[in-house]
């Protein structure tokens, strides 16, 4: 027999208007002009403009839903045909330009890659149509990084399946030699050691370089292991020839191509700022981006059509109830959300006030989200939308929000210090360690110590990996 059970239970639901809020906290400068623009094509009600102060007469939605006003619009309900102009619209303006001159767009920025341009120098070779399409595919067979993994036999085999024409390996052998001596030097080389030596080949052939060509060709072990002890003691060299052919190696590219592009548009990096913190005596002023933000506000003039002419209509004051309801949350959503990432500003510089007055990172106090959230009675989660991949522009440069949040670590001392702080202490060690025999994380890590700053090992190694600093092997110079 069937039961029935009541229960009762407390549930958190987000509303649709609080996920599109918090989806709009957490857009950047850049997403945030994207999202106005698209909301001015979408809702007629918005247009671009500063808002007009308020008179007391504002249009409200429930002036929409009325009925029975005997106004004269059934002749004009339908706008397509209404709309439509014998005289075409061209012919009224005055300049006779088309619409889309009036506004500038940044054209799409094309590059040729280094794939193109190496079939291009394939094309000057007296090659015929064969060896043309195999050449051609050992091009587009190579890495990012201009590196050929694959053997003739692997090749020859992929070109027989994809263009159901036999390859033999031999053809694949006769064409890759034209494609290693093709630019830029070192490309199709097989590993590092080919790459350097492709290179080496090519430079004008001197002392310096054929021993240099030695070393690489039989003592690569050695030389990617720092292990300059043995290479001088096989090959019969000083410390001086040493640091002559490491200098040569050193201006040679470990990659046949560096900072290659897989694709054609070229990738604008530079970063845009959604604060700008200024310093006068102490007294900071906090603005955000809108430089390039469109304004916004009601499109009156629809609003009157839309009363003056659909008010008989329930379908077109529906929708016009809608789109104004939509317009105005739009707008003081924006509101909002100004004033929230400005008093998350206020309170990140208020608590790191000496870090902003110096710029010094060993002057950050340790922070977390939640520090902010309580100051300015917000949810973490608030607060986490408004700083992640946001920037500021401040005396001392451009900074990363999320990059002054930081955990804290206890001192001899008892006082709780940021961990960029002994990041900074790790990175001044390091700068004064003695390069013919590099520290290792465990000296690091006793040299924190005496600088009052107990952490173990492992921390080292963790927050010099965070720091790009290689191991001590790495590290070793001559």
């Amino acid at each position: 027999m069937q039961r029935l059970t009541q229960t009762q239970k407390q549930t958190l639901k987000f509303s649709p208007l609080q996920i599109q809020m918090l989806n709009l906290l957490g857009l950047n400068t850049l997403e945030l002009e994207q999202k106005i623009k698209d909301e001015l094509e979408e809702n007629p009600v918005l247009e671009e403009g500063e808002e007009a102060p308020e008179t007391g007469d504002e249009t409200d939605a429930d002036d929409f839903a009325g009925e029975g006003n005997d106004l004269p619009t059934d002749d004009f309900r339908d706008w397509d045909e209404f709309s439509d102009d014998d005289i075409p619209e061209y012919k009224t303006r005055s300049d006779n330009f088309p619409a889309d001159e009036d506004y500038y767009t940044s054209p799409v920025v094309q590059v040729t890659t280094w794939r193109d341009d190496l079939k291009e120098q394939v094309g000057t070779l007296d090659l015929d149509e064969r060896q043309r399409m195999i050449a051609d595919f050992i091009v587009d067979s190579l890495d990012d990084d201009g590196f050929l993994k694959y053997d003739a036999y692997n090749i020859a085999d992929d070109i027989s399946f994809t263009n159901n024409l036999w390859v033999e390996e031999r053809e694949i052998e006769e064409i890759l030699p034209l494609i290693r001596a093709l630019e830029p030097p070192g490309i199709a080389a097989r590993d590092l050691q080919d790459c350097l030596l492709l290179q080496l080949e090519r430079k004008p052939q001197s002392p310096e370089i054929r021993l240099s060509t030695e070393v690489v060709r039989k003592h690569m072990h050695e030389l990617a292991g720092r292990n300059y002890e043995k290479i001088m003691r096989v090959m019969n060299l000083d410390n001086e020839e040493l640091k002559e052919v490491l200098s040569t190696i050193a201006h040679l590219n470990p990659k046949p191509v560096v900072g290659g592009q897989s694709g054609g548009l070229v990738v604008n990096e530079n970063i845009l700022p959604e604060y700008f913190v200024t310093n006068d005596n102490g007294v900071f002023e906090v603005n955000l981006n809108g430089r390039d933000l469109p304004s916004i506000r009601l499109n009156k003039s629809v609003l009157e059509m839309a009363e003056s002419r659909d008010k008989k209509d329930r379908a077109t004051a529906q929708f016009v109830k809608s789109k104004l309801a939509s317009a105005k949350w739009f707008i003081d959503a924006l509101r909002q959300r100004e004033q929230t990432m400005l008093s998350t500003m206020r309170a990140i510089i208020e608590l790191q006030r000496e870090y902003f007055l110096t710029g010094d990172v060993r002057q950050l106090k340790p922070m977390i989200l939640k520090d902010i959230a309580d100051r300015i009675g917000m949810d973490i989660s608030t607060i986490s939308r408004v700083t992640s991949g946001k920037y500021a522009q401040t005396p001392f440069g451009i900074i990363h929000l999320k990059d002054l949040f930081t955990e804290g670590v206890r001192n001899d001392e008892g006082e709780e210090v940021s961990n960029r702080e002994i990041q900074q202490a790790i990175v001044e060690i390091i700068d004064q360690e003695d390069k013919k025999s590099p520290l290792t994380d465990q000296q690091i890590q006793e040299a924190l110590t005496e600088r009052g700053y107990p952490v173990a090992r492992r921390t080292v190694a963790k927050y010099r990996e965070q720091l790009n600093i290689p191991i001590a092997k790495i590290r070793r110079e001559l």
